[in-house]
């Protein structure tokens, strides 16, 4: 069995998101994870094999701070399967894009 990489986006209201970030930690699949603020990446930071021991504490601190000063917030995460999930978007390991700004 092959790997495969997905993307998958959570809306998320601030005092969810540190529970929602530890929750993608403890599950082990994720791979990257970006917090973002309507278009604005607001936090953006690689999970790797064994990441959960020592460098999770400083990551998941910077999370609840982050999760004090936004109301409303959306997580991407790429994950990794061996097959993905029939109900999620199977695409290419390439991060979503976000909207272009407006004109000025």
């Amino acid at each position: 069995m092959a790997e495969r990489t997905y993307w998958e986006t959570i809306e998320v209201k601030g005092g969810e998101l540190l529970d929602k970030v530890s929750e993608l930690v403890r599950e082990g699949n994720a791979r990257h994870v970006r917090i973002r603020q309507k278009d604005h990446i607001v936090a953006e930071f690689p999970l790797t094999v064994g990441f959960v021991g020592l460098l999770a504490a400083p990551i998941l601190a910077a999370v609840g701070a982050l999760a004090a000063l936004l109301a409303e917030c959306t997580i991407e995460v790429q994950k990794v399967v061996a097959d993905a999930p029939k109900d999620a978007e199977a695409t290419p390991a390439v991060p979503p894009t976000p909207p272009a700004p407006p004109p000025v």
